[in-house]
């Protein structure tokens, strides 16, 4: 039957293999904008505006 899920792929992560793996969030474990071979606690987009809104208000 066209158009069911099972004959579309699974588009969730476009473009995933087209560079080096990217290290997961230390808050919340989804994917940063980093590679896994950058070192320090990385943060996914929404864990790092969290992170800044905190510091931001902590002075």
């Amino acid at each position: 039957m066209p158009g069911t899920e099972e004959e579309q792929p699974n588009r969730t992560d476009e473009g995933a293999d087209s560079g080096p793996p990217r290290a997961d969030c230390v808050h919340c474990g989804e994917p940063t904008e980093y590679p896994a071979d950058r070192p320090g606690a990385l943060l996914c987009p929404h864990c790092e505006w969290l992170e800044a809104q905190r510091s931001a208000c902590s002075g």
